[in-house]
């Protein structure tokens, strides 16, 4: 698991700006979705990787509990799977065209619809009643990436939780993205995956200063069960 530390500076800036530690601690877990990116066995299966991610399996244990927080308290859970397929090929050739032919090949192969590397990590507790969505771009976002945006605010999702690999690539895109698409965005500390502590703790760092929130998974769970309670409480 990742050695977690968010730098001084970045948690002055943060209370600067707001006043508090946790600006979203008081989400509403009924217009909460489960955001986890790319958790595939393109990343986490050496053999099909395309970007292998050892820390991604360390991981799984507590993406498996915030979804059943989540499910529990009355959210939702999104799993996003990169894709790359004819159409992203030439709609975003340029990603591509920065690879070595041998690494090009290997995206192309093992991110394919069908292919064993698309395919969610085998120990990735995924329930019937969640949602795959397919992504053509880092971002899940991003304008040409898919449908996510849609279908959160059409089912009234206005608060999103972070989770999955890599954290400094698709994870940082991806929340990034939604908290300017007017999403409140958290990224969970212990549940995202990177290749090193050090690319890890910079994207928290920034994504903490400016553009959300981050919190661990224990501290998640409790928010959700707390405010799910005070919520039943006030019918």
């Amino acid at each position: 698991m990742h050695k977690v530390e968010i730098p001084q500076w970045a948690t002055e800036l943060a209370l600067a700006r707001r006043g508090k530690l946790h600006v979203h601690q008081n989400l509403d877990p009924a217009k909460t979705a489960l955001i986890v990116v790319d958790l595939q066995n393109a990343f986490m299966i050496e053999e099909v990787a395309v970007a292998y991610v050892p820390f991604a399996v360390e991981i799984v244990s507590n993406v498996n509990k915030l979804a059943a927080a989540v499910r529990h308290t009355g959210g939702k859970v999104f799993w996003i799977k990169q894709t790359v397929d004819d159409a992203s090929c030439l709609a975003w050739s340029e990603w591509l065209n920065m690879m070595r032919p041998d690494v090009r090949d290997g995206v192309v192969r093992n991110l394919a619809p069908g292919s064993r590397g698309h395919a969610i990590f085998a120990e990735l507790d995924v329930k019937p009643e969640d949602e795959i969505v397919e992504k053509r771009r880092f971002s899940a976002f991003v304008q040409g990436s898919c449908d996510l945006p849609h279908r959160l605010r059409a089912q009234g999702y206005d608060t999103v939780l972070i989770t999955g690999t890599v954290t400094n690539v698709c994870c940082e895109s991806s929340a990034r993205d939604a908290m300017m698409l007017n999403f409140k965005t958290i990224m969970v500390s212990d549940a995202n995956a990177a290749r090193t502590d050090a690319e890890h703790n910079a994207t928290l760092a920034t994504f903490y200063a400016i553009f959300g929130d981050v919190m661990d998974t224990a501290f998640l769970i409790e928010r959700l069960k707390a405010n799910a309670s005070a919520a039943v409480a006030a019918e």
